[in-house]
């Protein structure tokens, strides 16, 4: 493990390299070492196992500028409940492999994630998934339906198909030139905008600079190319016309003041306000789903589990826990 610095006008900086090395996870960390596009791959990944089982674990699927390690207070409330806990990063993501030469999709995702849960000896899981996580989990979930007890997705992107509504086509070498120039500023304001509707906590800084601290490293061309190929992939394999196939019992959970749309700003004016409306889209997805449940977070953005953790994290102990209702302070809806 290896951290860089950086003097700036604000102090020392982080600078990780293209694995995020250097940057800390709130538990110890393993690699499944697989083979993949005639590729030799490393998927990290966090193993926390409770004082006392309840028998039940959760794997837990990160978001597009999220790591593992952001579920870090979800995964303790979650162990505390007698929960086993599987938290990888994808390949293409924070400290996982960035194959340069990689065909990323969905369905190769889902089956880098049964490969892991193979390898870690689980075949039977409850999945919670956040945001691009959302679309992963539900390909993967697809893929092996018999072995998803619940499916519990967290502000979901993809619930709305950006393509199809006009929001003009990027190529990678256009997604390229904006990440190369990532810095901590625009992922900050972006973060307070998006993520925590408009506030800021000092406790947010610590995932700014996770993120911004790759793009200040010797890998910086290696991570933005590899979130230039992730952002053609969300953009050009949508999963909600598969909805409805999905038999488990499932979950959404949204902060009503989220407004996240990939390509939003790329969109016309008129298209950019009717994008990201998560408590339509949310239940619209609600009512394509077989057996699903809606839970909304009136003041939240798109993280929640960040953003308000007790609140959060209080909620989805109940929606997992087998015959309980969601807290009546709650709204919820049915499909």
């Amino acid at each position: 493990m290896f951290v860089f610095t950086v003097c700036s006008a604000s102090g020392q900086e982080p600078v990780y390299g293209a694995n995020l090395e250097g940057f800390s996870y709130p538990f110890p960390v393993s690699y499944f070492s697989f083979e993949s596009q005639r590729l030799s791959l490393h998927m990290a990944y966090m193993d926390v196992r409770p004082a006392t089982p309840n028998g039940r674990t959760v794997v837990l699927f990160h978001g597009k500028n999220f790591c593992a390690a952001t579920w870090e207070k979800t995964i303790k409330a979650l162990v505390s409940g007698g929960y086993r806990v599987i938290a990888p990063d994808q390949i293409g993501f924070c400290k996982s492999d960035k194959p340069e030469g990689y065909h990323y999709s969905f369905q190769q995702l889902a089956e880098n994630t049964l490969g892991l849960l193979k390898y870690v000896g689980v075949s039977q899981a409850i999945f919670v998934a956040h945001s691009t996580g959302g679309m992963v989990a539900v390909r993967t979930a697809l893929a092996s339906s018999a072995g998803v007890q619940k499916l519990v997705l967290v502000d979901p992107i993809g619930l709305e198909d950006w393509k199809a509504k006009g929001v003009p086509w990027l190529s990678v070498e256009g997604w390229y030139k904006r990440e190369i120039t990532n810095t901590a500023d625009r992922i900050r304001t972006y973060e307070k905008n998006t993520y925590y509707a408009g506030q800021w906590k000092p406790e947010y800084e610590v995932w700014v600079q996770m993120l911004a601290g790759m793009y200040r490293g010797p890998g910086r061309e290696r991570v933005a190319w590899a979130s230039a190929l992730l952002y053609d992939m969300i953009y050009t394999q949508p999963v909600m016309y598969e909805f409805g196939s999905l038999t488990m019992p499932t979950v959404v959970m949204i902060g009503d003041k989220d407004t996240t749309a990939i390509g939003k700003d790329l969109a016309p004016p008129e298209l950019r306000a009717a994008l990201g409306n998560y408590p339509v889209i949310a239940r619209r997805a609600v009512q394509a789903m077989p057996d699903a449940q809606l839970v909304e977070f009136p003041e939240l953005g798109h993280s929640p589990q960040i953003q308000d953790a007790a609140q959060f994290n209080a909620a989805l102990l109940q929606a997992l826990a087998p015959s309980s209702d969601i807290q009546p302070t709650i709204k919820q809806h049915q499909g």
